[in-house]
């Protein structure tokens, strides 16, 4: 595995690439970085260029100034320039997989830039907006703010938590699959960040439906089999309907990629299509 830094605006992202083959990059969500993939990349790299990062703001890829709110068009282009320093090109694109909030950003990056990239699996992104009930989204969404202003980062994840009621992981990873200790750590330390400056943008942002139609770029919405009434796997489903594609069904939940023997194979399933 080479470990790598990437200089963009605004921040130095850690990036890791892993086998050769045809580039797969994996953009993770939430409070995870890199090392919460390398089951997966590991499971895929037999075969593949596998890119994992540290999305700005988390862990070891530092902002250049404090924290600030951010902007998922922002980790788009963030995407974009790290497929670049890897060598993808319009004549040899990229597959993309992205969960969670990384699935949102898989989803900015091939909006504009479908050029750069063959699949986009964005699986159980959290695009409230496109559901009915859109206005019970915005408005948790306007109270962890606020929470989080007033009360502290640890009061705003427990209205976010309460409000988006999503069940507790149940994935069993092998023991491979674990992040270390001191990975735990750090998705620890990224709480704050997450809640105060991700999850605002981030769960009222809408996807360029339009653009993701008119584009090259085959995209896959995703889900997983055990969170089935969920708020990001009806977001999901309400992707899929809006593009006028399949969703394709995952094993596990939200977290399923933790479990890199179930996933992975499905994975190479569907990017195979």
């Amino acid at each position: 595995m080479k470990v790598e830094t990437l200089t963009v605006p605004g921040a130095t992202l850690h990036y890791e690439v892993r086998g050769s083959g045809p580039v797969v990059l994996l953009i993770c969500g939430g409070v995870y970085d890199a090392e919460g993939f390398t089951g997966l990349a590991e499971a895929l790299a037999g075969d593949r260029t596998v890119v994992t990062y540290d999305r700005r703001g988390n862990s070891r890829s530092r902002l250049d100034g404090p924290p600030a709110v951010q902007s998922v068009d922002e980790h788009g282009d963030d995407a974009y320039r790290l497929l670049a320093a890897v060598g993808v090109t319009e004549d040899e694109p990229a597959d993309v997989f992205g969960n969670s909030s990384g699935a949102e950003i898989a989803l900015e990056l091939a909006a504009p830039h479908p050029e750069l990239v063959r699949t986009v699996v964005a699986h159980e992104p959290p695009t409230f907006e496109l559901l009915a009930d859109a206005p019970h989204f915005r408005d948790l969404i306007k109270r962890v703010e606020d929470t989080f202003h007033h009360d502290g980062w640890e009061a705003a994840m427990g209205v976010f938590a309460a409000g988006v009621e999503m069940s507790p992981s149940d994935e069993t990873p092998a023991p491979g699959d674990l992040p270390s200790a001191e990975a735990l750590a750090r998705m620890q330390g990224n709480l704050p960040f997450f809640v105060g400056y991700e999850v605002p943008p981030f769960g009222v942002w809408v996807p360029d439906l339009d653009a993701l139609r008119a584009g090259t770029a085959r995209i896959v919405p995703a889900v997983g089999a055990a969170s089935a009434g969920e708020a990001p796997h009806r977001a999901g489903e309400e992707l899929a309907s809006r593009l006028g594609v399949e969703v394709a069904e995952f094993p596990g939940g939200h977290g399923g990629h933790g479990n890199a023997a179930a996933f992975a194979p499905r994975l190479r399933e569907v990017l195979a299509a």
